[in-house]
């Protein structure tokens, strides 16, 4: 498989400069392991009773090393978290000393908060962005998503891998992470919530579904945000005499699985799928959050939605700048889609809006902009420099 020096290598290596430990989140198989390997020489896999074995022996020299020490899939091994803490306490002024990498939120890695709160720094790793795959591989990517095995990198994988990928979470990872529900009832939901993608979300339709109460499914979906699966958008709230949607908006993070839940095999299938737009908006929507986050950008985002057809897809709030974005997928927007766009973002106070689409060519003003998502992540990269 090719080998990607990705952009969070130094996102990381900044944060260990800092901090006595680093924890490196994120999905399984997003690339975690490949990049701590390049960071650390001394690498432990606790989900194997092989590596905690050699772990207690070697501790006490480990403990006295210069090298960077790698933890990878901390949250299976509990014990290991109060053991850090007291290394790290006995010399407070060392940094950059372990790597822990987990596959699931610091929500959910609850020895993470109540062990290492305050001698921790959090690295959020995603599956490849657009940025991180060379040439002309943007449909691809929406295609496959983003992780390295996936396809998106080339060969035929997709979507036999993503369906494995999603079986081997649902019948082993989540429930041990913990998640209560049966592994068939997790895979009905999963596929559920990916016909409601991008749309507000609506408990009372999925607990009908699935035969379970409002408050199991809310659970069960923050077991798959944790697991770093969901994005829940929330709806931003602004003093209109207007009625606003209230719910938030749920996204499938990487395009790939979802794909897959959507029995999509091919990108002209895609294309004429009925969720393709909202597909599009999802991909959009992710590659901008998940490029800003790289980029150090400090934002909080939110969607925008009034009962009477007002709607701006992604709010990026940077505190003294406000951008409104609508997403469409079509090559061609019109210029009655910019206005509506214009419209919509004045009543949340943006101080800027750019309508993002498939078009060949960016054109952006002062305060506004016709873009493609290469233009739109140009706009965030020139933000954040």
């Amino acid at each position: 498989m090719q080998l990607i020096d990705r952009g969070f290598r130094q996102v990381v290596e900044r944060k260990l400069a800092k901090m006595p430990a680093v924890g490196l989140l994120g999905p399984r198989q997003c690339g975690k392991t490949t990049l701590a390997k390049m960071l650390g020489t001394k690498y432990f896999d606790l989900e194997l009773e092989t590596s905690r074995t050699r772990l207690d022996i070697e501790w006490d020299a480990l403990m006295s090393s210069e090298d960077l020490v790698v933890f990878d899939e901390a949250q299976m091994w509990p014990a290991v978290f109060s053991r850090l803490r007291s290394a790290i306490d006995q010399d407070r002024g060392r940094n950059g000393r372990f790597l822990l990498l987990g596959s699931v939120s610091p929500e959910l890695m609850t020895q993470v908060s109540e062990s290492l709160a305050g001698r921790l720094g959090i690295v959020e790793l995603t599956p490849l962005l657009l940025s991180e795959v060379e040439g002309d591989r943007m449909d691809r990517l929406w295609l496959n998503g983003g992780f390295p095995a996936g396809g998106v990198l080339g060969g035929d994988m997709f979507p036999d891998w993503q369906i494995d990928y999603l079986r081997l979470l649902a019948e082993r990872d989540l429930p041990e992470w913990g998640l209560k529900a049966a592994p068939r009832v997790t895979t009905r939901l999963m596929k559920m919530s990916a016909v409601v993608n991008a749309q507000p979300l609506n408990l009372s339709q999925l607990g009908q579904s699935l035969g379970i109460s409002h408050p199991t499914v809310r659970s069960y979906l923050d077991f798959l945000e944790g697991a770093y699966l969901l994005r829940f958008l929330p709806p931003y709230h602004v003093n209109l005499k207007k009625r606003l949607v209230k719910a938030p908006r749920m996204y499938w993070r990487d395009s790939g699985l979802l794909h897959a839940l959507l029995g999509v095999k091919s990108f002209e299938q895609l294309l004429e799928h009925p969720s393709v737009g909202w597909s599009w908006e999802g991909f959009v929507v992710e590659q901008l959050i998940s490029t800003m986050r790289l980029l150090g950008i400090s934002a909080d985002f939110y969607y925008f939605r009034t009962s009477d057809g007002h709607e701006v897809d992604l709010i990026v709030d940077m505190g003294a700048e406000k951008w409104g974005i609508e997403v469409k997928c079509t090559t061609s927007p019109s210029p009655e889609d910019l206005r509506k766009l214009a419209k919509s973002a004045s009543l949340c106070g943006c101080t800027k809006h750019f309508l993002v689409s498939r078009t060949a060519e960016s054109v952006v003003g002062k305060e506004s902009g016709s873009v493609n998502l290469a233009g739109l992540l140009a706009l965030a990269k020139r933000e954040g420099s």
